[in-house]
């Protein structure tokens, strides 16, 4: 049997659960794996981040990685192409979403602390933060150029597309505007008019429902200490790890 461990604020996760969810996969158990964030994980899950498929013989990591295995695995119904040229545009649209946009803002969001904030502030003070915000709207101004314009990425269908662009899509929203920046999603007609779209469909539906129980969950934490608890924990134990 399978295992997908994941968290729920992680897009790199929401986009492989959203991929279960579009193949109608029901036998592979979703869950937060022992010891997330301390050094034990990482002596399990070397890589030390999530997703990571348990496939019972072996460990995958890497969102990419498993979406391409259970496109293999579970080959129907496909979120690939019909064809090879359309899976390239496919995985294309898959990148912009995955390391063009979502790997922006998730930095974004570490070096500023946006994601525990309630209310937007400007907090972008530094030349990295400011070039991050500028990397993601210009990506957003490409992914206007290929993106199609009937509700989906492309294909007329859902795709492995979505699935990087509904969690990438997510973050940009949640993250630009905590750190004083335009989203610059309304400026870029087929973006918006996707993205409008996408979030009806039922499976993106339930990954946002995810993303956003993880980010009610952060604040949270922040509001009653207990992320700054649970970090002067990692810390310790990471300090005697390094000990031994």
């Amino acid at each position: 049997m399978m295992k997908l461990y994941s968290a729920d604020l992680s897009p790199y996760s929401a986009r492989v659960r959203m991929q279960i969810y579009a193949k109608g996969i029901t036998d592979i158990p979703i869950e937060l794996p022992d010891h997330w964030g301390m050094p034990k994980f990482r002596e399990r899950f070397p890589i030390g981040r999530l997703p990571v498929l348990d496939i019972g013989s072996g460990m995958i990591p890497e969102s990419e990685v498993i979406a391409e295995y259970l496109e293999e695995t579970f080959p129907e119904p496909s979120l690939l192409g019909a064809t090879p040229r359309e899976s390239a545009h496919i995985r294309t649209l898959a990148r912009i979403g995955d390391i063009h946009l979502t790997n922006n803002t998730f930095m974004l969001g570490r070096l500023t602390g946006a994601l525990g904030r309630m209310v937007p502030a400007a907090a972008r003070d530094d030349s990295v933060t400011d070039q991050l915000a500028v990397e993601v709207a210009r990506n957003i101004k490409a992914l206007n150029r290929l993106i199609a314009a009937d509700g989906f990425a492309c294909g007329g269908r859902i795709t492995l597309a979505d699935c990087a662009l509904v969690p990438a899509l997510f973050f940009v929203e949640t993250v630009l505007p905590a750190v004083g920046a335009d989203t610059s999603i309304a400026a870029n007609a087929n973006v918006e008019a996707y993205w409008a779209s996408i979030q009806r469909n039922e499976h993106a539906a339930r990954a946002l429902i995810e993303l956003r129980r993880g980010l009610d969950e952060r604040r949270e934490m922040i509001r009653s200490g207990a992320l700054g608890r649970f970090r002067a924990a990692q810390a310790a134990a990471q300090k005697a790890a390094d000990a031994q």
